[in-house]
């Protein structure tokens, strides 16, 4: 069965292994609650709906208190695409731990990356900047010329000043390095997308 849950990013530490120290991120990983089964004749796909997190029971609509069945307020809501077989095991009010991922295993994390605002090409690119003498003056982070004098336009794909951040990032082959399923806590090696108390999504073989 394809192993998923989804946790929360708690931030970075460090312990030591076989005598060097390894950077790793703490999750709070689950439990996530089996909200929905989605069938294909009924759908048009086979998925489990599963619900994490908490939030006041005054914040959600009534439509999403009827969806959740009593199962809880849940904060968060991710559908995973599942095959028949694999949809037969699962039940509505079914938990799913971290127990369910071991140390060594590698998984795939996903999550949104910080969101830095409007940023130039210096930090946005890791341009260089211009030199700093020989007339310069309050340029040395402009990102130069642009372009041709034709077309007399920008050509797409320029690298240029904008929005920096807050986009979906996908890591593969992360190890985990521990797993408590008393407190589910899950610490991985390296870092992962996010800022503290952002949704994070693990996927597993």
């Amino acid at each position: 069965m394809t192993k998923f849950i989804l946790g929360k990013k708690i931030g970075m530490s460090q312990i030591f292994m076989e005598d060097k120290m390894v950077p790793i991120t703490l999750i709070e990983s689950g439990p996530v609650v089996v909200v929905q089964l989605k069938t294909k004749e009924k759908d048009g796909y086979n998925a489990a709906q599963v619900g994490f997190g908490s939030k006041k029971p005054g914040k959600l609509s009534k439509a999403l208190k009827k969806h959740m069945k009593d199962l809880g307020n849940f904060r968060w809501l991710k559908e995973y695409r599942l095959s028949e077989e694999q949809l037969a095991s699962l039940k509505v009010g079914d938990k799913i731990d971290s127990s369910i991922f071991q140390v060594g295993e590698k998984v795939k994390i996903s999550g949104t990356n910080k969101s830095k605002g409007f940023q130039g090409v210096v930090k946005r690119h890791g341009f260089h900047g211009g030199p700093k003498t020989h007339g310069q003056k309050n340029r040395f982070r402009a990102p130069g010329s642009i372009g041709a004098t034709h077309p007399q336009h920008v050509m797409p794909g320029r690298r240029l000043p904008g929005r920096m951040g807050g986009v979906r990032i996908t890591l593969k082959n992360r190890k985990i390095v521990q797993v408590d399923g008393q407190t589910n806590l899950m610490a991985i090696k390296g870092a992962v997308p996010g800022k503290k108390g952002d949704l994070l999504e693990i996927t597993g073989k």
